[in-house]
């Protein structure tokens, strides 16, 4: 039996290419140094990573997601005298295995509640808050009801996330309550308690370093860059990060402080952090090297680094030299678009390019990109060297930027559901009282599950809308869509698609959910939300109406009111609204006849309304209406519902209410608007009660319109009831509602 001390290396390397490199390094390292190598992993792994098992001296099969069970085997090994010098591990999910193994053999390595602390999220966000470092509000939620809770009481936006993962995998930021189911569902495992923290604002670094005689010591500071989100997914790293050496020197003091508050003493870390308006706020702490190919980038920054050896030299009782950056490095990864590559051009000129240390590409003509999630889905990646951080980071991008794909978006796979949802309060007008609609959704899926459309509306009886009808249609319609090629001008092929369904009888609802998932896929692969997609204006701030339904207590806030009528009270409705400070519309809903408008002409015509909505059944009472207000804009809504009845709108009434579930869309109503718009008629856009997305979709025409009548969402949505809200129109797609600037409008 040969007498060199033996490095227990557990957990070895994953199946992912970045993970191979790190476990060969930290083997090839050992060898250099005189060390027998012993590798534990599943055997699965161990079959799946050739290149690892190569280089290992021995392996055995042990299953590091136990650590008892792991410090058992290596206990028991020990026992027959095989018992190593050195037990180390360079995978998250190991370490925890690594700690338990190491303190069962009375080695060198970190406690294991220690471990187990740091990789229990909310934990360590508990122990570092505790020890007087800035940390986000985080809440241990056990299903969506706590989630919601959580977001009620704290300020947005926030972030979901798994409470123990790597590669950012289920990690989505949620700009409101209406974005927090479609995160949970993308949790890697549904029934597991999961986090949500409070986003913080600001630039996002990582230290690296190394533990020598049980103090950290700082070996480099990393700047990252990240795609857009909702997804935290990164896409480059530039080391050492250009900062001021007061910055530098204060997160490298604040790290090493919060390294030794949670007592870790062995091995590698990796810290991640922001710097932001009110200082630092530290983020998720590793006992292990980054990702992000940081393995190779440090001892090319740092000269004559070998990592992990400097673990094994310190156990061992080695001399151990820490070398000082005199040189940079960069990562930067490919994000093509996703979809099938049909050509890639470019490639073979990076790989040559002389300051690279290394490069990896995964995806070639025929291969299916997928969208970004999490680190994951990431097609490859080019490091390069470079005598500065800027340089580096230039040359990283310049090279990256220099491969082109010819990527052909794949035909989505279509989900249609239906949701029986009731309101949070009954809504009643002059023909009806409402209590619940149907929430129908539909989503285009990219061939690995990826959401790449959606559309979403409310569907509701009383209007003759039936949820389960509407969705057979849309799915039916969505499907031929998506197996119709887009052509080069894809809304003008959506918009002859959907004029056909309109001429074969396919109903508006439907048509509008096909054309919101097929708009908002559009819009996402050009990078552009919809409203840029289709030339409107900006919408900016939508300012709101009020809506007051029948019976409901009429509030002078000095807001615009729309005030339902056409029910028994409406006398008294009209006689106490006399001296309100604030623009009226009046809404009838088609609820008064001859009689009931010469008994309540004089009260109309006294209150001199901004709007008369619907007034009456007979169109014919219009002309006199009009003349009797002269200053006041009538509208027509009900039955309004093409581009033939807004002309008939404007010529009878001068003025039209457009929602977009009757006319089938924003392209249809688009038509109508411009109309009235050359017309000079007045112009409402309206709604029904419908979902948060539903009327953030219709909000994108609200620069074309008079009046924005598209407050529905209040009563199917736990949003808040507000004066306006702007579209945060950061994000390619559909735009979201936002509430960040409550307030008058």
């Amino acid at each position: 039996m040969s007498t060199a001390p033996e490095l227990l290396l557990i957990g070895g390397g994953g199946a992912m290419t970045l993970s191979v490199d790190v476990a060969v390094q930290a083997l090839e390292q050992a060898h250099a140094r005189g060390l027998r190598t012993h590798v534990t992993n599943t055997a699965g792994t161990l079959a799946a990573t050739p290149a690892v098992t190569a280089t290992a001296g021995t392996t055995s099969a042990v299953d590091f997601g136990d650590p008892a069970a792991t410090a058992g085997w290596a206990s028991a090994r020990a026992a027959t005298g095989e018992r190593p010098a050195v037990v180390f591990g360079v995978r998250e999910m190991a370490q925890e295995a690594v700690a338990a193994t190491a303190h069962a053999l009375g080695l060198p390595g970190n406690p294991t509640e220690a471990v187990r602390r740091i990789r229990t999220k909310d934990a360590c966000r508990a122990a570092l808050a505790a020890a007087g470092f800035r940390q986000p509000a985080v809440r241990l939620c056990a299903d969506e009801a706590e989630a919601r809770a959580f977001l009620a009481g704290s300020a947005g936006p926030w972030v979901v996330k798994p409470r123990d993962g790597i590669d950012s995998a289920g990690v989505r930021k949620v700009g409101g309550a209406g974005e927090l189911a479609g995160a949970l569902a993308e949790l890697p495992d549904r029934e597991a308690p999961f986090l949500v923290e409070e986003f913080v604002e600001g630039a996002e670094y990582s230290v690296e370093g190394v533990f020598v005689d049980g103090r950290p010591h700082v070996l480099a500071v990393t700047a990252k860059e990240k795609l857009e989100p909702p997804y935290f997914v990164e896409i480059g790293h530039v080391l050492p990060a250009p900062l001021p050496d007061d910055t530098r020197l204060l997160v490298e003091d604040t790290v090493t402080r919060a390294l030794t508050a949670l007592e870790l003493t062995f091995g590698l870390f990796h810290v991640e952090l922001w710097l932001t308006a009110d200082g630092i706020v530290l983020g998720e702490v590793h006992a292990r090297v980054g990702g992000g190919w940081i393995h190779r980038m440090l001892p090319h920054a740092l000269p004559g680094l070998e990592l992990y050896g400097t673990v094994y030299d310190d156990v061992l009782g080695r001399p151990v030299t820490l070398p000082a950056a005199t040189r940079a490095a960069a990562t930067r990864y490919f994000a093509p678009p996703p979809g099938r590559v049909t050509a890639v051009d470019g490639w073979d000129e990076v790989r040559a390019h002389p300051a690279v240390l290394h490069a990896e590409l995964h995806v070639a003509p025929g291969d299916v990109v997928p969208g970004y999630r999490c680190g994951a889905d990431r097609v490859g990646a080019v490091v390069v060297g470079a005598p500065t951080a800027a340089e580096a980071r230039d040359l990283a991008r310049r090279l990256v930027d220099s491969v082109t794909f010819t990527v052909e978006p794949p035909a989505p796979a279509v989900s249609v559901t239906v949701e029986p949802r009731p309101l949070t309060s009954s809504f009643q007008i002059s023909h009806m009282t409402i209590e619940t609609v149907d929430i129908v959704r539909l989503r285009l899926l990219s061939p690995d599950g990826t959401t790449t459309g959606e559309g979403e509306i409310a569907a509701d009886s009383g209007y003759g809308q039936d949820g389960p009808a509407i969705a057979a249609e849309a799915d039916a319609l969505a499907r031929a869509l998506a197996a119709a090629a887009p052509g080069p001008d894809p809304v003008a092929a959506l918009r002859a698609r959907l004029d056909k369904a309109h001429a074969d009888g396919v109903s508006a609802p439907a048509r509008m959910l096909v054309e919101m998932a097929f708009l908002d896929r559009a819009a996402r692969l050009a990078g552009v939300p919809v409203w840029r997609l289709l030339g409107l204006p900006e919408p900016g701030r939508v300012r709101l109406l009020h809506t007051v339904p029948i019976g409901e207590d009429i509030p002078r806030d000095g807001r615009p009111l729309k005030i339902k009528l056409g029910g028994p009270d409406d006398e008294d409705v009209l006689r106490s609204l006399a001296g309100v400070d604030a623009p009226l519309i009046l809404d009838a809903n088609r609820g008064w006849d001859r009689q009931d408008w010469e008994r309540l002409r004089p009260l109309v015509t006294a209150l001199a309304p901004a709007v008369l909505e619907d007034p009456v059944r007979d169109p014919a009472l219009l002309p006199e209406i009009r003349a009797a207000l002269p200053g006041t804009a009538i509208l027509l809504d009900e039955g309004i519902a093409s581009p033939a009845d807004a002309e008939f709108a404007v010529r009878t009434a001068g003025g039209l209410n457009v929602k977009l579930m009757r006319f089938g869309g924003i392209l249809p109503a688009l038509t109508a608007l411009t109309t009235a718009t050359e017309r000079g008629a007045a112009r409402m856009l309206g709604c029904f009660l419908e979902p948060p997305r539903a009327i953030a979709y219709a909000a994108q025409l609200a620069g074309l319109s008079d009046w924005s009548d598209l407050d529905g969402h209040f009563w199917v949505s736990d949003d808040p009831a507000v004066p306006g809200y702007a579209l945060d129109s950061g994000e390619p797609g559909i735009p979201r509602i936002s509430y960040a600037q409550d307030g008058p409008a």
